[in-house]
């Protein structure tokens, strides 16, 4: 982490298990794609624990929070960050920039983010 950046801990955490999936003798698609298969599991805990603190899974009652939601969604963020930086390692950032300019240009016409 070379100076505190989110983009510095997701990049030192993709590296890391990109190292431990290739002693396993993964290739990199086969990294990628597990790693998608992971963002897709924590994309499905937000919504457990969205059924959970909306008690509508009536054997589970009501079983979460609000704040378990949001800890859900940051995780699935962070495996989203994590799942770019292993698949772009040298420009993940920059990348999920752009992406992020042209598709909030539909929305905030002239804001130029």
């Amino acid at each position: 982490m070379e100076d505190g950046t989110p983009w510095d801990t997701i990049g030192a955490l993709a590296a890391l298990f990109a190292r431990l999936d290739s002693e396993r003798g993964l290739t990199a698609e086969e990294q990628w794609t597990l790693q998608v298969l992971k963002l897709s599991e924590e994309v499905g805990e937000a919504a457990q624990a969205v059924i959970g603190v909306r008690a509508t899974n009536p054997r589970k009652g009501r079983s979460h929070t609000w704040e378990d939601v949001q800890e859900e969604v940051a995780d699935a963020v962070i495996t989203g960050m994590v799942s770019l930086a292993r698949m772009r390692p040298d420009d993940a950032a920059a990348f999920l920039a752009g992406v992020l300019a042209e598709k909030s240009a539909k929305f905030l016409p002239g804001e130029g983010c």
